[in-house]
């Protein structure tokens, strides 16, 4: 019988093993009426899946109109406050630059930092805004928020390392639009669609450069956005690459049809759950010693990636064996465990 008295996050992640698991699909919305549909059906896919799939992040820094910044951060603020129960909620506030930045955070953070999963600050440029940022939310009374990170510029790029690097840094995402803008036309407009964000060299340096610098300092790497939103195909073959090929974990939904698909590809199949569950089995049965498994030889190493397939299984809300599930302090019943049709 597999012993489960011992976690393999544990065993075969050790300090790692507290590590942030972030939902996949991170869902942006800024118009009063979409944030509140947006809170509504995380909470129906919620109880659909048996756990908060996705964030929604309500937005300041293009929802709120000029000269109505307050009324809108005292608008996400009321939202985040009445937002589910057990549902994760971020809002973007405006860049530290911006004559906004340090309102945004005193009312939001002040007023709702102990009901938020995260702040999302845009166009960092350098660890210097980070410690800004860091410095306002502690201003509020929010030191322990996390902050999530949006990469934008070519400089930003450069310094995406020492920006993972920062403790307080959950998170990068890459803002793809705002990254070719900033190219002064170098870069064709292609280079923002569903395909050319994945062949210009530029964009796929960038996306490697974060999602590389993410994972160097154990931070999520969130993908960007893929705005031709009613190509169902487009954003799935964009959310399988961004997976598949360029190494994050996350991923930006700018319309609620986008969360589906999203959601399906970050998702390992039933083949992959199956199989992972094997072998980490296997693994717990000879203590976490090399195995032969099928005629392939499998250790420490291979036992960690197929575990954490499993953590991406479960937070997917994936349904996983019996076995599997022993494994988890919050085993999840979803009512929907097959893939979902986007």
């Amino acid at each position: 019988m597999t012993n489960t008295a011992v976690r393999p996050g544990e065993v075969l992640l050790g300090a790692q093993a507290g590590a942030v698991v972030l939902p996949v699909c991170d869902h942006y919305s800024g118009v009063e009426a979409r944030m509140k549909k947006s809170l509504a059906l995380q909470a129906e896919m919620a109880q659909e899946f048996g756990a908060c799939v996705f964030d929604v992040t309500l937005d300041c820094e293009d929802g709120a109109p000029v000269g109505g910044e307050a009324e809108h951060a005292a608008l996400v603020t009321e939202l985040a406050l009445g937002a589910a129960p057990g549902m994760r909620v971020g809002v973007r506030v405006h860049p530290v630059d911006h004559a906004s930045f340090d309102a945004d955070v005193a009312t939001i953070a002040g007023g709702a930092g102990r009901r938020l999963s995260h702040l999302m600050v845009p166009k960092v440029e350098s660890v210097a805004d980070v410690r800004q940022a860091v410095q306002a939310l502690d201003a509020a009374g929010a030191a322990s928020l996390p902050l999530h990170v949006l990469i934008e510029s070519p400089l930003a790029v450069h310094h995406a390392f020492e920006i993972a690097a920062h403790p307080r840094v959950q998170s990068l995402s890459f803002g793809l639009m705002d990254f070719v803008s900033a190219h002064a036309g170098a870069i064709p407009a292609d280079g923002m669609g569903a395909t050319g964000q994945f062949t210009h060299p530029l964009v796929v340096r960038a996306k490697l450069e974060i999602a590389s610098a993410a994972h160097a300092h154990g931070k999520v790497p969130s993908h960007c956005v893929v705005t031709e939103f009613n190509d169902a195909d487009a954003m799935r073959a964009a959310a399988r690459k961004a997976a598949s090929q360029f190494g994050y974990t996350r991923m930006w939904s700018i319309h609620p049809s986008q969360i589906r698909p999203i959601l399906e590809a970050f998702a390992p199949d039933e083949e992959q759950i199956h199989l992972a569950t094997k072998i980490v089995a296997a693994a717990a049965e000879a203590d976490w010693a090399p195995v032969s498994f099928d005629g392939t030889l499998h250790d420490r190493a291979s036992y960690r990636h197929f575990w954490q397939l499993l953590v991406r299984a479960h937070a997917t809300g994936r349904a996983l064996p019996t076995e599997a599930l022993a494994w988890f302090d919050t085993p999840l019943t979803p009512t929907h465990p097959k893939e979902t049709n986007p």
